[in-house]
């Protein structure tokens, strides 16, 4: 059959081609379904600790993530799988995405506390933020409950159970982009992607806690340090949130 839309009662075969077909349109950088885009460019942020932030700014690159590797076993998992045709096929389409599929996993602001606490080595790290075109970019959807499977399956759904997390993880506010991995540049089991056009480095936030001096993120952002904007955070003062330290006296 031709097209995208598959009766359910379909062999389990054609949602594995269905479902990895997606994730290679996006990765192929096509328009990710359902988000209209208007090619404009999102500010997204992402956080590293401090070891793995230097290194990313001074090899101009982010570390791919792993589907498998990911840190809630539900990942791609947001359909309700109580069916065991479709609980099978999902699972194995994971599987398989996971070989061939990595993505970087990014947020929509930088002030969230907890964001710092998980991914930042408890404030010690850094928040990067990038300039990416929107049309590559997936956003994640949080839902308190699993989603129900629908008697046909379109496009539209299949980006819905790709792209479901519990409710719960939605401070993250998470943005997506997958990418296709290349074996031939493979480094010892990681795979990265570096700083381009479509992945443009525009600030760098150095944690709160963070022992981070100007002299060293000078010496990593090199030629960039006149492009970048930098500054370091601190706990607000009447909200719960990170904001920026305008007492620049305060930051070696």
């Amino acid at each position: 059959a031709s097209g995208f839309v598959q009766p359910y009662n379909q062999p389990d075969g054609i949602y594995v081609c269905f479902l990895i077909r997606i994730v290679r349109w996006v990765a192929n950088n096509s328009s990710p379904p359902v988000i209209k885009t208007l090619g404009l460019e999102m500010n997204l942020f992402h956080f590293r600790d401090k070891e793995f932030g230097l290194r990313s700014i001074k090899e101009r690159r982010l570390k791919i993530s792993r589907i498998m590797e990911l840190n809630d076993p539900f990942e791609f998992l947001g359909a309700s799988l109580e069916d065991r045709e479709f609980r099978k096929a999902i699972i194995e389409t994971k599987k398989q995405l996971s070989k061939t599929t990595g993505l970087l996993c990014f947020s929509q602001k930088w002030q969230n506390p907890v964001q710092w606490s998980h991914y930042a080595n408890e404030h010690k790290g850094i928040c990067m933020e990038f300039e990416v075109p929107d049309q590559f970019i997936f956003k994640v959807n949080y839902e308190e409950e699993r989603l129900n499977v629908e008697s046909e399956i379109d496009l539209q759904t299949m980006y819905r159970y790709l792209t479901t997390k519990f409710a719960h993880w939605s401070y993250e506010e998470e943005y997506r982009l997958f990418i296709t991995l290349d074996k031939n540049e493979e480094e010892n089991g990681l795979y990265f992607s570096d700083f381009s056009e479509n992945l443009i480095l525009k600030k760098v936030i150095v944690g709160a806690r963070s022992d981070i001096t100007r002299k060293e993120l000078s010496g990593a952002l090199g030629n960039l340090k006149n492009q970048v904007e930098v500054f370091k955070a601190r706990p607000a003062f009447k909200t719960f949130e990170v904001v920026r330290n305008k007492n620049e006296k305060l930051w070696a």
